[in-house]
């Protein structure tokens, strides 16, 4: 390292790399002869000892060649066997025995008796099922792994002076300014303070439309900037950025083990110990008991052998964890995160299904649906109240004046001159517009703040106009102009396949659904109604939502899916909690169970298929698993199956409860 290096530039270090847990193989202290040789090491020997193995057998009927098939069988051993043995022998110093101390021990003990060949057959297949588990593990982590490379680990800084300086993610921290070219990854979490662009996170969170960006827009850490230059105010630092986020919670969910998977991890151990003994006492007794000798294909201690390799629990122990870790791997691909294989359980066993409605059933953006004026309006009439609005919400930030504003915007409405314009907290905004070279007195903003200056029956059938508008759903601003009043009618967008999702939910799985929403109770119906939701709870604040929770969760099993930091109690009550990591609160997406990346709302049909499936294949490879077993346990024992198709009946059902768990591994594919 160069001495002249300072902290900010200097390079990662040899034990770095080792400290941050990724694969040797792509160590950048290797060479890239060396790095391709240690890739898929493990299969490699396997395969190399299986060629061993089969010219052994070869020149087995060459009994002049005896000592070269001798010479291949100890290859063989010392290439599949040995990191058996030590491993086993390890174990066996630390008081574990396990299934591959069961292993080993069958097959080094396989020589004893004069059946070498089998016993190196059983080791070649061990090693090549223990290569295609890890195979299939790291297939199924390979979101993660993906997730682990997607950002660069440099980045350009730009100094107070303007200058831009190329340094390490790592020691780049919250407040530092960093510059993203066009087509480049953003290396971390920012707010853009200069430029404008658009960002693709179909990698990120399963979104495959171009997001834009421009000033004061958040972009995550890992999004591939389309075409334009950003200049970013770096807001979370290398280990709190959304990868690194991500990347802990699928870590979290790949450790976090179901029920049944920690069951057997402490069975296996009870189990191993246990069928050694009993291996051990056939061997000694069945001679005793019939008339067989010790020794020999028909000994007691060949059945013996065939029984402990027969009995050995691989497949057992691979049915639960490769399944339940493809599960998570195809959902992570989608956008969606779980917090462990476990929630599968828990939300294939759900019964009821409780929906926030602002931001989770709908988007929480108001569009202007209409203009309720106390005469016909024309066209020219319409767009001058446009004009008027639009010049006064402008210059405010509320939902309603973001409704106002794109929705002029996007007609190119007239933009008018305001003086003397105020806000008034809590019910809008009043300001002096110029129409046509004429000053206009307006005010817009909450109904109440004009209808106490009404009087009579003008104020009475206003109230029944506003009160027609609220019970069909919609919310209302109120245009004061002049002496005139008109109401503008505001309806929440409901995400797009909701309504389809909904129906999946109920028809297709049966699950009860219910409203939970701090909004006013005839708005609340409203969307209920569009989607088929049967209960609705409304006027509700966190402590209600969290009360509703707890005396649904006592019924029976629930899921929740919000998006705010209100719902984050509710969520955490919930059997299963499920936020929206796209508009979600920090809070609530790291206390939730499942988190929806890109809001994908509509997978949850998906997502609850796939948990029932984890389920169903769980259940096929505990079944297939258990059979084989108690198959060729109960025929070794008797003598019908020699050693050899013992090692083979044995390491094949383990390699086809692998290749069965694969099939959770497809990801949802939007269709066209």
């Amino acid at each position: 390292m160069d001495s002249t290096s300072s902290p900010e530039t200097a390079p990662y270090v040899f034990d770095d790399f080792f400290a941050s847990g990724k694969e040797e193989s792509i160590s950048p202290f290797l060479t890239t002869s060396s790095r391709s040789l240690g890739k898929n090491l493990h299969l490699k020997a396997s395969i190399f000892a299986a060629f061993c193995l089969l010219a052994a057998f070869i020149l087995s009927f060459f009994p002049s060649l005896a000592p070269i098939v001798s010479l291949l069988l100890v290859v063989t051993y010392f290439t599949a066997g040995m990191p058996a043995l030590i491993d086993s022998i390890k174990d066996v110093f630390s008081l574990e025995i396990n299934i591959d101390v069961l292993m080993t021990l069958a097959a080094f003990l396989s020589i004893l008796i004069g059946s070498a060949m089998e016993g190196a057959l059983l080791l070649v297949l061990f090693a090549l099922s223990g290569a295609m588990e890890h195979a299939v593990t790291r297939k199924a982590q390979g979101s993660l792994s993906r997730l682990n490379q997607l950002c660069p680990t440099k980045a350009q800084v730009i100094d107070d002076d303007g200058k831009t300086k190329m340094r390490a993610v790592r020691d780049i921290k919250r407040g530092d300014t960093i510059l993203v070219r066009s087509g480049e990854i953003v290396p971390l979490d920012g707010r853009v303070i200069s430029g404008a662009s658009s960002v693709n996170l179909v990698h990120l969170t399963g979104e495959s439309l171009p997001v834009p960006k421009k000033i004061d827009d958040e972009v995550s850490a890992g999004a591939h900037n389309m075409e334009g230059v950003l200049t970013l105010k770096v807001t979370r630092g290398s280990t709190e950025s959304t990868i690194s986020r991500i990347v802990k919670l699928i870590s979290q969910a790949q450790e976090a083990r179901p029920k049944l998977q920690r069951w057997f991890d402490r069975f296996s151990k009870v189990y191993a110990t246990s069928i050694i003994a009993i291996a051990f006492l056939l061997a000694l007794l069945l001679p005793l008991i019939i008339s067989i000798s010790f020794l020999g294909t028909e000994g007691s201690v060949y059945r013996a052998l065939a029984f402990l390799i027969a009995a050995s629990p691989c497949a057992l122990i691979i049915a639960v964890p490769i399944a339940y870790l493809s599960a998570i791997s195809a959902c992570a691909r989608t956008g969606i995160l779980l917090k462990g294989g476990v929630i599968f359980d828990a939300l294939a066993s759900c019964s009821t299904i409780a929906f926030d409605k602002t931001g989770t059933l709908t988007t929480g953006g108001l569009t202007l649906t209409g203009i309720i004026g106390e005469e016909q309006l024309t066209s020219v009439e319409r767009d001058r109240l446009l004009s008027i609005a639009y010049s006064l919400e402008r210059n405010t930030i509320h939902p309603i004046a973001s409704a106002i504003v794109h929705y002029c915007e996007q007609r190119c409405i007239e933009l008018l001159p305001v003086k003397e314009f105020k806000t008034i907290p809590g019910s809008g905004a009043s300001g002096v517009v110029l129409v046509d070279g004429k000053e206009i007195h307006t005010f817009i903003g909450h109904p109440d703040y004009v209808l106490d200056k009404l009087e009579g029956s003008r104020r009475e059938n206003l109230t029944k106009e506003i009160d027609v508008v609220r019970n069909n759903g919609e919310l209302v601003a109120l245009l004061y102009e002049e002496s005139r009043v008109y109401l503008m009618r505001f309806k929440d967008e409901i995400r797009p396949h909701v309504s389809a999702t909904v129906h999946a939910l109920k028809k297709r799985w049966h699950y009860k659904t219910l409203m939970l929403s701090g909004d006013h109770a005839t708005t609340a119906h409203a969307i209920a109604n569009e989607l088929g939701i049967e209960e609705v709870y409304a006027d509700l604040k966190p402590e209600d939502k969290l009360q509703h929770v707890t005396r649904l969760a006592e019924q029976g099993k629930l899921a929740m899916i919000g998006d705010g930091i209100n719902d984050a109690p509710a969520l955490a009550r919930a059997t299963v909690g499920i936020s929206m990591g796209g508009v979600g609160d920090t809070t609530t997406t790291d206390i939730s169970d499942i988190v929806l990346l890109h809001d994908n709302i509509e997978l949850l049909d998906w997502l609850v298929a796939k948990a029932k499936m984890v389920q169903t294949i769980v259940k096929e490879n505990v079944a297939f698993a258990g059979a084989i077993i108690c198959f060729i346990s109960i025929a070794a024992l008797l003598g019908y199956i020699p050693l050899w198709l013992a090692v083979i009946l044995h390491e094949g059902g383990t390699v086809l409860v692998g290749l069965n768990s694969l099939r959770l591994l497809k990801s949802f594919k939007q269709k066209g």
